[in-house]
């Protein structure tokens, strides 16, 4: 058993309680309110650990200047995240020939990739598994039961549990917002949509704050102007001085509006030009449109990062609860895989295909690599609570669009989904993957806190051999 398994274990009385406090819980409410006398100079705070608009302009520009172009310009990748480890042998990697206590309880159907079945409970991917590369060996042993690691896309990542998580390495999409920056230059590079941040989405490490990734859930609404001041007048600089007067008391005396950097004008720019408010107005979609995704928490998110890599966000993760793919049993919170899993199943199988084929229709799906995982697997077997613990040797995943091949399985789990059997992918090698369809270069170092360049792809790290 590994280590993250027997962990597993050692989580059950965690998972049994909600209300022990623990470092998966929720993140706190962004405290800044629109209108207040603080909005003036914080507009849309966007929940990065403080940074203010006019400092997150700055990383736009620092961005740009390393930046992709050409036909790079629109490229976009939006990350589902399965938080708690969904189960390889009940989703996309069935093995109907194994004994019960292996397959476990759900039968399996066939997709439209010949040969190829998935679990029971996902039919809509298997109507369109020809748009999906089903990845089935996936190596996540240097995992454990938070994000760092896949989600940095780095083996040399991880929990520690000593107050260093992750060792200062940043995310793949802090590495976006530094080495790209967003594909608009009035829209974040990496945006998160999750409530509970410290289980279902990674920042940017030794990177600093400048590249975490903004709070896509607290964003809405931040980027309004407050009552009484007029969009037309800010659209020249008077205007601008005869609404703000009455602000002035609450400014740094150095910093007047005659002497305002650009990335602080700007940040009005981006008030006034309304793009970020109108991104996540989710009312401009039909009900039809609303209701094709799943009017659930993953669908939902899955629309609005639609909305936001049309209106030109880079890097978009969506998560729909933490934890809530951590099946250990009918003991705990989330349940086992009969009582747990399935009624999950239609939530994520919904939204992972009505997002390529809607991302398809619009022409984006060959700009638009589309990623859905989780931390690390589940165990071969079912256990005595009708559930399966952490396994950390192999998990399953899939992956669309990106202008990659599809229709097609790599990788091979053994006979029990219980190792890695061919065809392994590794963390290293989802980043350079990834890296490569923005255009960022492989090569490409950032520097730590001592000074010390660091890559951005580590261990060997190369793109799928089969998504090139």
């Amino acid at each position: 058993m590994t280590s993250s398994a027997s962990h597993g274990y050692e989580h059950d009385a965690h998972h049994a309680d909600q209300t022990l406090a623990s470092p998966f819980r929720p993140a706190a409410e962004d405290t800044i309110r629109v209108g207040s006398r603080r909005w003036f100079l914080q507009t849309g705070a966007a929940g990065v650990g403080g940074l203010t608009l006019p400092e997150l302009l700055a990383a736009r520009e620092a961005s740009a200047a390393g930046g992709a172009s050409g036909s790079n310009k629109r490229k976009a990748v939006i990350l589902f995240w399965l938080s708690g480890g969904p189960s390889q042998l009940d989703l996309w990697d069935p093995k109907p020939n194994a004994p019960r206590e292996v397959r476990g309880p759900y039968g399996t159907i066939p997709t439209a990739i010949p040969g190829v079945r998935f679990g029971e409970h996902l039919p809509m991917q298997a109507a369109m598994a020809g748009k999906l590369s089903i990845l089935r060996a996936v190596d996540c042993s240097a995992s454990n039961h938070t994000p760092i690691t896949m989600q940095a896309g780095n083996p040399l990542a991880r929990r520690t549990n000593d107050g260093k998580d992750g060792g200062g390495y940043p995310s793949m999409g802090s590495v976006v917002s530094k080495f790209r920056g967003g594909n608009d230059v009035d829209m974040p590079g990496f945006v998160g949509l999750a409530k509970s941040w410290t289980s279902d989405v990674y920042g940017a490490g030794e990177m600093g704050p400048t590249h975490e990734p903004v709070k896509g859930l607290e964003l809405t609404g931040k980027f309004a102007l407050p009552k009484g001041i007029a969009a037309s007048r800010l659209a020249d600089r008077a205007g601008l001085r005869q609404e703000f007067d009455r602000f002035r008391r609450d400014l740094d005396q150095r910093n007047t509006l005659d002497r305002l950097d650009q990335n602080q004008r700007r940040a009005y720019q981006m008030v006034v030009s309304g793009k970020v408010q109108k991104a996540f107005d989710m009312s401009q979609e039909a009900a039809t449109t609303r209701d094709a995704y799943g009017r659930c928490s993953v669908g939902e998110k899955a629309l609005l990062a639609r909305r936001l890599v049309e209106h030109g966000v880079t890097f978009v993760l969506v998560s729909g609860a933490w934890g809530y793919f951590d099946h250990h049993g009918d003991d705990v919170r989330w349940g086992g895989i009969s009582k747990g899993l399935t009624p999950l199943c239609p939530r994520i199988d919904r939204a992972m295909a009505t997002l390529v084929t809607d991302l398809d229709t619009r022409g984006l799906l060959d700009d638009t690599f589309v990623m859905m995982m989780g931390e690390f697997g589940r165990t071969p077997k079912i256990n005595e609570k009708a559930g399966r613990h952490h396994w950390a040797k192999v998990m399953s995943m899939v992956v669309a669009g990106g202008g990659m091949p599809a229709g097609q399985v790599i990788g091979e789990s053994d006979r029990n989904g219980s190792a890695v059997k061919s065809g392994v992918v590794r963390p290293q090698d989802l980043a350079a993957t990834t890296y490569r369809h923005l255009g960022i270069g492989l090569d490409t170092h950032w520097t730590n806190r001592s000074g010390r360049p660091i890559p951005i792809v580590t261990e060997g790290g190369r793109p799928v051999p089969e998504l090139l």
